[in-house]
């Protein structure tokens, strides 16, 4: 980093040069990795591409419709784009889904029915979904409610338990459930190729059960999506990886086109499906940041990364570790304290470009349980593919980083949430200057 470029941190950012050149000697020790990312973000950009030109996407597409939106050939193409890209028969993206949990909730309420099962396969669900399905919270309209009834599966040393999930499968169980990302838990992200070969073995077994991925935070992750390597459904958010940092709102669900229906029908009302629904303008900027999304991705892996051997260097436990396959944009650091998760989320927020001037504090967040930091200052509110940390306030006291547009603004994050901890005396200075 030239001398320039240091002074300015100093001098308008008030990062201390120590931490500064901290920083900029752990970056060194991932540069290599940055190569492989490069590989994924080519890839998964022609593929992107390609579809565009497939569906013959025309600047006609981004007008806009009125009332039902009967013949939005813009939300059409949306979708038809999508479908592409996930490699499957049928998809539904629209602006109006609120987000990943909503996505997520409409597939489980569309596809199940009183007395069928749903088992997570990967353990505990994310805190939100945990209320959807009932076993936290009040029961009004949950899963739970409507009669759906609930098993969970623990992972075995990290990994889905194909055997006993063999094991618990029974006449009633409709859908399977696989978490790809690492939520608020310690485990790492589900990889594709561990995602393919327990849908394989259980595919062997029992080819109707519906296997359903969770796929928030994982899009672009990988050169293949859950449903190339045999899911049936997979839902996420589009103020996350697919949206680009464009998308203003919105959730996908892509999958085989009989239940893509059915979630349509539940999105809507049934016969209605997907023939009705304002996109309301957001068409051009929802594929545009589809267009984007690889390059972003890339760009937030990167930063995680950095982030990863930062605070590894320091002496924290993180998760995933810097050598293992990513297969969400997130990087867990394990605190063991309130005030540094606290601290780090401060330093996230201060170096965001909307709301810099804002203190985040723990509050009670709908859907959660526990009080929840939350550092989010970016151009879409709550977009977590632009720079963003949290956590809940709970032991062990984990702040959970993911996103960032530009691999430089992730960078400046590191440096301003190093910057608090070391000013406030919340980590072994001396580590800083050896």
């Amino acid at each position: 980093m030239e001398k320039g470029t240091i002074n300015i941190l100093c001098k308008q950012f008030k990062i201390k040069e120590e931490v500064i050149n901290f920083v900029n000697s752990k970056e060194k020790l991932i540069n290599k990795k940055f190569n492989g990312i490069d590989e994924i973000k080519e890839y998964n950009q022609y593929k992107v591409i390609k579809s565009m030109q497939e569906a013959r996407l025309s600047s006609t597409d981004f007008s806009w419709t009125t009332g039902y939106g009967y013949g939005d050939i813009g939300r059409d193409k949306v979708e038809e784009i999508y479908a592409m890209v996930f490699n499957t028969e049928d998809a539904l993206v629209r602006p109006t889904i609120a987000s990943g949990t909503h996505a997520i909730t409409l597939t489980l309420s569309g596809l199940l029915r009183p007395n069928d099962e749903l088992i997570s396969i990967t353990g505990s669900p994310y805190d939100t979904l945990q209320k959807i399905i009932g076993v936290k919270g009040n029961q009004n309209g949950t899963l739970l409610e409507y009669g759906i009834n609930y098993k969970e599966i623990a992972l075995k040393n990290g990994k889905m338990d194909v055997e006993k999930v063999l094991k618990n499968i029974s006449n009633n169980t409709k859908v399977l459930l696989i978490q790809r990302s690492t939520g608020y838990s310690d485990r790492k992200a589900i990889t594709i190729d561990e995602m393919e070969e327990v849908i394989e073995k259980i595919k062997s077994k029992n080819k109707d059960v519906i296997i359903m991925v969770d796929n928030c935070y994982g899009e672009f992750l990988e050169k293949r999506e859950p449903t190339d390597i045999g899911a049936d459904i997979t839902a996420g958010s589009l103020i996350k990886n697919p949206g680009g940092g464009l998308a203003l709102a919105g959730g996908y669900i892509v999958g085989k086109s009989n239940l893509v229906e059915q979630v349509a029908n539940r999105s809507t009302a049934p016969g209605l499906g997907k023939d009705c629904g304002l996109t309301f303008g957001t068409t051009r900027t929802t594929l545009q940041g589809f267009y984007l999304a690889p390059h972003i991705v890339s760009e937030a892996v990167k930063g995680a990364l950095l982030v990863g051997i930062v605070y590894k260097e320091l002496g924290f436990d993180i998760v995933p570790e810097i050598h293992d396959t990513r297969s969400d944009i997130i990087q867990a650091v394990k605190f063991n304290s309130p005030d540094r998760v606290i601290e780090f989320c401060k330093g996230i927020q201060n170096a965001s470009v909307v709301d810099s001037y804002v203190t985040p504090i723990p509050w009670d967040m709908p859907g959660y349980e526990d009080k929840v930091i939350m550092a989010a200052g970016g151009f879409i509110d709550g977009s977590s593919i632009e720079l963003s940390a949290d956590g809940p306030m709970r032991e062990p006291y984990f702040a959970y980083y993911q996103g960032g547009l530009t691999y430089e603004h992730c960078k400046l994050g590191v440096m301003k949430s190093l910057n608090n901890l070391y000013i406030n005396n919340l980590i072994d200075n001396k580590k800083l200057t050896q």
